[in-house]
């Protein structure tokens, strides 16, 4: 994550998103995952090695793609609500 941003000078340095979208994510996604392998075996009766597959690279795929929106949108939620230290600026 850069130090500040480029075109306000705001400082990054203050933002800290911790596990907050880690734990959110896992929340989303251990729950999609647990219907979709619901969906696939007792369903649709695919075999056990293909939903395996599916779910693997569909959970770790999605993961990797909204990790990085989800802790833009929990840095950007912190600004706006002034929580934690982004609380003393104007």
């Amino acid at each position: 994550m850069a130090a500040q941003c480029e075109a306000c000078r705001l400082d990054f340095g203050k933002a800290d998103s911790g596990d907050g979208p880690a734990v959110f994510l896992i929340f989303v996604l251990g729950a999609l995952a647990v219907a979709l392998a619901y969906l696939l075996l007792y369903v649709l009766t695919v075999p056990e090695w293909l939903s395996w597959l599916i779910l693997v690279v569909g959970v770790i795929g999605s993961a990797l793609l909204l990790l990085r929106p989800a802790k833009a949108l929990m840095i950007a939620l912190q600004y706006k609500n002034r929580a934690g230290e982004f609380g003393g600026e104007p």
